[in-house]
């Protein structure tokens, strides 16, 4: 019986590891948020390659697409994701996942989430 627990334990733990393929990481983000034709304001709670945890007023459901532009200090233009899927929705604060974004933003963003890490790390030491 012991075998069978560490089997399942094992298998949710392997599910969970496939679900997080990018690291998180802390960071407040300004962005433009746009579904259809409504485009608010929105700030990131956290971050990662493949996706990303907002507070934001724009009314949202699961699975519904939107368009995102974050706004990095320090980069002219904005970073453009051209299409991210809703995940899942508490309050005001959403998450996503990353579906389509261009290379060159893909490098801004990563560069991003490396500064943010590099921030985290000093300040832990």
């Amino acid at each position: 019986m012991p075998g069978a627990c560490f089997s399942i334990l094992k298998q949710v733990f392997c599910n969970m590891m496939e679900r997080r393929q990018h690291r998180r990481v802390p960071a407040q983000v300004k962005g433009l948020l746009r579904a259809n034709a409504h485009e608010v304001e929105g700030e990131t709670v956290d971050l990662s390659l493949g996706g990303a945890k907002f507070e934001s007023s724009l009314a949202v459901q699961p699975g519904r697409l939107i368009t995102v532009k974050l706004i990095i200090p320090g980069v002219q233009e904005p970073v453009y994701i051209e299409q991210a899927q809703v995940q899942w929705i508490h309050d005001q604060t959403f998450g996503v996942r990353f579906l389509e974004i261009r290379q060159q933003e893909l490098d801004e963003l990563e560069q991003l989430i490396e500064e943010c890490i590099a921030l985290d790390e000093s300040e832990d030491a």
